[in-house]
Protein backbone atom coordinates (compact mmCIF):
# COMPACT_ATOMS: atom_id res chain seq x y z
CA UNK A 1 0.00 0.00 0.00
CA UNK A 2 3.24 2.69 0.87
CA UNK A 3 4.69 1.89 -2.34
CA UNK A 4 1.14 2.41 -4.16
CA UNK A 5 0.71 5.52 -2.25
CA UNK A 6 3.78 6.91 -2.78
CA UNK A 7 4.26 6.61 -6.16
CA UNK A 8 0.73 5.95 -7.93
CA UNK A 9 -0.43 2.76 -10.00
CA UNK A 10 1.67 3.28 -13.01
CA UNK A 11 4.73 4.69 -11.37
CA UNK A 12 5.09 1.81 -8.99
CA UNK A 13 7.01 -1.36 -10.78
CA UNK A 14 7.15 -5.09 -10.45
CA UNK A 15 10.56 -4.56 -8.32
CA UNK A 16 9.23 -1.80 -6.44
CA UNK A 17 7.10 -4.30 -4.56
CA UNK A 18 9.27 -6.94 -4.63
CA UNK A 19 11.68 -5.10 -3.18
CA UNK A 20 8.90 -3.31 -0.47
CA UNK A 21 7.56 -7.10 -0.06
CA UNK A 22 10.83 -9.13 0.12
CA UNK A 23 9.54 -11.75 -2.38
CA UNK A 24 10.61 -12.73 -5.71
CA UNK A 25 8.75 -11.85 -8.81
CA UNK A 26 7.40 -15.39 -9.14
CA UNK A 27 5.77 -15.08 -5.65
CA UNK A 28 4.54 -11.79 -6.35
CA UNK A 29 2.27 -12.91 -9.47
CA UNK A 30 2.03 -16.34 -7.57
CA UNK A 31 0.20 -14.26 -4.37
CA UNK A 32 -1.44 -12.10 -5.88
CA UNK A 33 -2.28 -12.75 -9.65
CA UNK A 34 -0.98 -9.11 -10.85
CA UNK A 35 0.04 -5.97 -10.30
CA UNK A 36 -3.31 -4.51 -10.18
CA UNK A 37 -4.56 -6.76 -7.91
CA UNK A 38 -2.30 -6.02 -5.74
CA UNK A 39 -3.50 -2.68 -6.35
CA UNK A 40 -6.89 -2.95 -5.28
CA UNK A 41 -5.87 -4.83 -2.31
CA UNK A 42 -4.05 -2.01 -1.49
CA UNK A 43 -6.75 0.26 -1.93
CA UNK A 44 -9.34 -1.82 -0.30
CA UNK A 45 -6.71 -1.44 3.11
CA UNK A 46 -6.44 2.31 2.73
CA UNK A 47 -10.30 2.56 2.83
CA UNK A 48 -10.91 0.26 5.68
CA UNK A 49 -8.00 2.14 7.86
CA UNK A 50 -8.84 5.47 6.40
CA UNK A 51 -12.62 5.23 6.58
CA UNK A 52 -12.40 3.88 10.19
CA UNK A 53 -10.50 6.67 11.76
CA UNK A 54 -12.32 9.75 9.81
CA UNK A 55 -15.64 7.87 10.94
CA UNK A 56 -14.25 7.39 14.65
CA UNK A 57 -13.28 11.04 14.87
CA UNK A 58 -16.56 12.07 13.30
CA UNK A 59 -18.31 9.74 16.03
CA UNK A 60 -16.63 11.51 19.36
CA UNK A 61 -18.13 13.62 21.58
CA UNK A 62 -19.06 16.88 21.35
CA UNK A 63 -20.17 20.09 19.62
CA UNK A 64 -20.87 18.94 15.71
CA UNK A 65 -18.93 21.71 14.49
CA UNK A 66 -16.11 21.36 16.67
CA UNK A 67 -15.69 17.71 15.76
CA UNK A 68 -15.76 18.85 12.20
CA UNK A 69 -12.95 21.47 12.06
CA UNK A 70 -10.73 19.19 14.47
CA UNK A 71 -11.29 16.27 11.80
CA UNK A 72 -10.37 18.86 9.21
CA UNK A 73 -7.63 19.83 10.69
CA UNK A 74 -5.91 17.07 11.98
CA UNK A 75 -6.67 15.70 8.34
CA UNK A 76 -4.67 18.92 6.53
CA UNK A 77 -2.16 18.97 9.03
CA UNK A 78 -1.29 15.14 8.56
CA UNK A 79 -0.45 15.49 4.68
CA UNK A 80 1.68 19.14 5.62
CA UNK A 81 3.57 16.70 7.95
CA UNK A 82 4.24 13.85 5.51
CA UNK A 83 7.44 14.25 3.94
CA UNK A 84 6.37 12.66 0.81
CA UNK A 85 2.93 14.83 0.53
CA UNK A 86 1.16 11.71 -0.62
CA UNK A 87 -2.17 13.11 0.23
CA UNK A 88 -5.41 10.67 0.03
CA UNK A 89 -4.56 7.48 -1.64
CA UNK A 90 -8.40 7.83 -2.76
CA UNK A 91 -8.01 11.17 -4.40
CA UNK A 92 -4.62 10.25 -6.32
CA UNK A 93 -6.40 6.74 -7.50
CA UNK A 94 -9.11 8.87 -8.96
CA UNK A 95 -6.97 11.77 -10.76
CA UNK A 96 -4.31 8.40 -12.39
CA UNK A 97 -7.22 5.72 -12.85
CA UNK A 98 -11.12 7.29 -12.93
CA UNK A 99 -12.53 5.91 -16.37
CA UNK A 100 -9.42 3.86 -17.30
CA UNK A 101 -9.68 1.09 -14.45
CA UNK A 102 -13.38 -0.18 -13.54
CA UNK A 103 -12.76 -1.79 -10.41
CA UNK A 104 -10.61 0.99 -8.68
CA UNK A 105 -13.17 3.74 -9.80
CA UNK A 106 -15.60 1.85 -8.03
CA UNK A 107 -13.49 1.62 -5.23
CA UNK A 108 -12.71 5.21 -5.23
CA UNK A 109 -16.78 5.90 -5.79
CA UNK A 110 -17.53 3.75 -2.75
CA UNK A 111 -15.20 5.29 -0.18
CA UNK A 112 -16.62 9.06 -1.06
CA UNK A 113 -20.01 7.91 -0.83
CA UNK A 114 -18.71 6.42 2.70
CA UNK A 115 -17.21 9.81 3.38
CA UNK A 116 -20.45 11.63 2.21
CA UNK A 117 -22.86 9.99 4.05
CA UNK A 118 -20.28 10.06 7.36
CA UNK A 119 -20.45 13.88 6.96
CA UNK A 120 -24.04 13.73 6.20
CA UNK A 121 -24.88 11.92 9.71
CA UNK A 122 -22.83 14.26 11.11
CA UNK A 123 -25.09 17.54 9.44
CA UNK A 124 -28.31 16.07 11.01
CA UNK A 125 -26.83 15.28 14.25
CA UNK A 126 -26.18 18.85 14.27
CA UNK A 127 -29.64 19.55 13.21
CA UNK A 128 -31.21 17.52 15.69
CA UNK A 129 -29.29 19.56 18.18
CA UNK A 130 -29.98 22.77 17.26
CA UNK A 131 -26.30 23.62 15.87
CA UNK A 132 -27.38 23.61 12.19
CA UNK A 133 -30.47 25.30 10.87
CA UNK A 134 -32.93 22.84 10.12
CA UNK A 135 -33.56 23.50 6.81
CA UNK A 136 -30.43 22.98 5.19
CA UNK A 137 -30.07 20.17 3.15
CA UNK A 138 -28.15 17.52 4.95
CA UNK A 139 -27.58 15.78 1.69
CA UNK A 140 -26.18 18.85 -0.02
CA UNK A 141 -24.08 19.61 3.38
CA UNK A 142 -22.65 16.28 3.09
CA UNK A 143 -21.42 16.42 -0.38
CA UNK A 144 -19.95 20.11 0.17
CA UNK A 145 -17.63 18.34 3.37
CA UNK A 146 -16.63 15.50 1.03
CA UNK A 147 -15.43 17.62 -1.49
CA UNK A 148 -13.82 20.00 1.02
CA UNK A 149 -12.15 16.80 2.10
CA UNK A 150 -11.00 16.30 -1.70
CA UNK A 151 -10.20 19.59 -2.25
CA UNK A 152 -7.79 20.16 1.11
CA UNK A 153 -6.10 16.88 0.47
CA UNK A 154 -5.30 17.75 -3.34
CA UNK A 155 -4.11 21.08 -2.38
CA UNK A 156 -2.09 19.85 0.74
CA UNK A 157 0.29 18.23 -1.75
CA UNK A 158 2.06 21.63 -2.89
CA UNK A 159 0.73 24.21 -0.12
CA UNK A 160 3.89 25.64 1.35
CA UNK A 161 2.08 25.95 4.70
CA UNK A 162 -1.36 25.51 6.61
CA UNK A 163 -2.40 29.05 5.99
CA UNK A 164 -4.83 28.76 2.84
CA UNK A 165 -5.94 25.20 3.88
CA UNK A 166 -6.58 27.03 7.49
CA UNK A 167 -8.99 29.96 5.48
CA UNK A 168 -11.22 26.82 3.45
CA UNK A 169 -11.44 24.84 6.90
CA UNK A 170 -12.91 28.03 8.42
CA UNK A 171 -14.91 29.09 5.38
CA UNK A 172 -16.45 25.92 5.36
CA UNK A 173 -17.29 25.72 9.26
CA UNK A 174 -18.83 29.15 8.92
CA UNK A 175 -20.87 28.25 6.12
CA UNK A 176 -23.17 25.57 7.70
Amino acid sequence: MQVFWRKGYAATTPQDLVDALGIGKGSLYNAFGSKQALFQQALRRYRDSQAALLIEMLEEPGPVRTRLRKVLRLLTEMDLADPDRRGCMAVNTAAELAGTDEVATELVRRMLDRTEDAFRALIQEGQRSGEIAPDRDAHALGSLLMNTVVGLRLVARVAEGPDRLSRVIDAVIDSL
